[in-house]
C-alpha cells in the first residue's frame, strides 16, 4: 500500500473492538486484527472481516502503556491480501487533543530510541 499519510507511523501491539457506526442495527463485535501501526492522524491493520471504505467505526485501541483510547476511524483505504485478509488504512475521526497528544509522545520517545530526534 502506498504511503499517503504526513505523521510518522508507529507499530503497535493491540486489539481493537469495531463497531460500523453507520449499520443502526451492527453488533459491537470484537475483529480479530493485527495493528500495522498508528499515527496521531490514524490506523493501520489487517483483518479477517471485509470493511466498507467510508465507513465509520467506532474503536478501543489499547496502547503501549495499556490505556485505552476510544477513537472513531473513518475507512479511507482497504487492499485485499492473495490469503483473503484485509489491510486497512483508517483515519482518526474527532480524536481528543489530549489522545493525539499521547501519541506524539510515544512518537518522540520512539525516535529518541532509534537516534533520530
Amino acid at each position: 500500500m502506498e504511503e499517503k499519510r504526513n505523521d510518522r507511523r508507529m507499530g503497535l501491539s493491540a486489539k481493537l473492538l469495531i463497531k460500523n457506526m453507520n449499520d443502526t442495527d451492527s453488533q459491537v463485535e470484537e475483529a480479530a486484527i493485527e495493528v500495522l501501526d498508528v499515527s496521531k492522524s490514524g490506523v493501520g491493520f489487517i483483518c479477517d472481516t471485509p470493511l466498507a471504505i467510508g465507513a465509520v467505526y467506532e474503536t478501543q485501541l489499547k496502547i503501549w502503556t495499556d490505556e485505552v483510547i476510544h477513537a472513531f476511524l473513518k475507512v479511507v483505504r482497504i487492499e485485499q491480501t492473495k490469503e483473503e485478509r484485509y489491510v486497512c488504512g483508517t483515519i482518526f475521526i474527532g480524536l481528543p487533543e489530549m489522545n493525539a497528544k499521547r501519541i506524539e509522545v510515544y512518537e518522540l520517545l520512539d525516535r529518541l530510541g532509534n537516534g533520530e530526534a
